[in-house]
């Protein structure tokens, strides 16, 4: 079984910063790809960016070149650097894990609200 816990969001102005932390507790590998989503009212959950065991990652477009998704495997955490938030931004950021193979499994954070305005 698989918990994660994220931390860091808040409110930020336009064009701010905010770093986002998922720490990931039971048991976790490499072989597990982990990835922020985020929710914003009246919308469906989306991704946001994901990271695989040996570091490839993978943006929305329309944070492409703001977000920076880094992963820590021997720690155990996963982080979302967000630069030039923008207003759009503003949303509940989940935590992802999900393994593939004969059974995917997938687990979920509680999420952490992030809403940008001046």
């Amino acid at each position: 079984q698989v918990q994660l816990v994220e931390s860091g969001g808040g409110l930020v102005q336009p064009g701010g910063s905010l770093t986002l932390t998922c720490k990931a507790s039971g048991t976790i590998t490499r072989a597990y790809r982990l990835g922020w989503y985020r929710q914003a009212p009246g919308k469906q959950r989306e991704l946001v960016a994901t990271v695989n065991g040996v570091g490839d990652t993978d943006y929305a477009g329309s944070v492409k070149g703001r977000f920076t998704i880094a992963r820590d495997n021997a720690k155990k955490l996963v982080s979302l650097q967000m630069d030039n938030l923008k207003s759009e931004d503003t949303a509940v950021y989940y935590c992802n894990a999900v393994i593939a193979g004969i059974v995917t499994n997938e687990f979920w954070g509680q999420g952490t609200q992030v809403t940008v305005s001046s």
